[in-house]
């Protein structure tokens, strides 16, 4: 099971090292393996979130999510993306920008730098609205029962993740923004592409937020009134119908998770130039990681981790909640990767350790019920 899984990734692993020590020797395989290290422990928690979407999801799309979304993850957020980041911020052509990139390595991290402010506005407001959209939902399964109780009450007034976000993107943008942190430590006046970047991350989400659920909605009646054809066919002796797919359903999903793991890769390529500012070893590095994160997506959908430790995607939305509001700070401030990366791992290992607890506790009063009721039966 887990050779079929991580198979893939244990080969672009090796692939990649190969390819380290070719462009530069060994020193380039220590950074390409340090860089693997830094996107997998920033992005567990994206995992965990798309192990859920994953999940509703068949054996094709799973497939295609590992393929030609890995595709998309690796060159063109970890490769394409930094580059394009740099063409629109120096108002540069595409072959100009790759140049620069290969050639004056340190002029096109003062671009991807500067361009940080727009990055982080866009990711954080995205990632907010992932976040504010869970815990002002209504579940039968709660964690943190003392927050999550009085906050799915505040869930039943229509649009209210969508006027807290901006009511955050306004707060950003009138004080972080307006001393944004530049390459060599200066601070210039970003507010308006603060907050229209940031607006550009909130009409992001709930267009394709809104599409996704919009199919998924109906993908669940058809599979509904399926399910009630096939009880009827029973009842009836006919022969059952063929379950059709709701294609659209699936396809939006998948493009919710690529624009998902998209503002999720925001912090992992900003920081990896605290590492180095070679593309080559940042897009080696950062790939290698991104395939783990992709393939251990699927291990837990496959081995039902998510229905066994109920917790766990309740820790994964409050990282990503501490990931947007770390993104939206780091507009002004640096915040080292470590302590962002810390922050998710400890948050998820609290919830899988509290799912953990509550397993123990279901089977103790399981145990208990069991031997209550033999009691009754044997008389005593």
């Amino acid at each position: 099971m887990v050779l079929k899984t991580f198979g893939w990734s244990f080969a672009v692993t090796a692939l990649g090292l190969v390819a380290a020590v070719l462009y530069d020797g060994w020193t380039a395989l220590g950074l390409v393996a340090i860089l693997s290290i830094l996107e997998i422990s920033l992005s567990f928690d994206n995992a965990v979130v798309n192990a859920g979407i994953l999940k509703k999801m068949n054996a094709f799309w799973q497939k295609i999510f590992l393929t030609i979304g890995i595709l998309i993850a690796v060159f063109g957020m970890r490769l394409v993306f930094p580059v394009v980041i740099v063409a629109i911020s120096a108002k540069l052509g595409p072959i100009e920008a790759v140049d620069l990139a290969l050639t004056d390595k340190d002029q096109y991290q003062q671009y991807v730098t500067d361009a940080h402010p727009s990055i982080a506005a866009f990711g954080g407001m995205f990632l907010l609205m992932i976040f504010l959209d869970f815990i002002f939902e209504d579940r039968d399964i709660k964690w943190l029962a003392w927050l999550e109780r009085p906050l799915a009450k505040l869930g039943k007034i229509d649009m209210l993740s969508a006027c807290i976000a901006m009511i955050v993107l306004l707060i950003t943008s009138m004080t972080f923004a307006t001393h944004a942190h530049q390459h060599g430590g200066t601070h210039v006046d970003k507010a308006q592409t603060v907050l229209i970047s940031g607006l550009a991350g909130l009409i992001t989400y709930l267009i394709v937020g809104g599409l996704s659920s919009y199919f998924e909605n109906r993908l669940e009646e058809q599979e509904e009134r399926e399910h009630e054809a096939e009880e009827e066919a029973e009842r009836t002796g006919k022969p059952r119908s063929a379950v059709a797919l709701a294609g659209k359903a699936a396809f939006f999903m998948f493009l919710y998770l690529e624009v998902l793991d998209a503002s999720f890769s925001f912090d992992g390529v900003i920081g990896a130039f605290a590492i180095t500012n070679d593309i080559v070893l940042m897009a080696l590095g950062l790939g290698i990681g991104a395939m783990y994160v992709r393939s251990l997506t699927v291990y837990l959908v496959r081995q039902g981790t998510l229905d066994d430790y109920v917790y766990l995607e309740h820790g994964a939305h409050y990282a990503i909640g501490a990931l947007a509001v770390i993104l939206l700070v780091t507009i002004q401030y640096e915040i080292n990767e470590i302590i962002t990366g810390l922050i998710g791992v400890v948050l998820i290992g609290w919830s899988f350790w509290s799912s953990v607890r509550r397993n123990k506790a279901l089977a103790a009063a399981e145990g208990k019920a069991e031997a209550s009721k033999e009691e009754v039966a044997s008389g005593v």
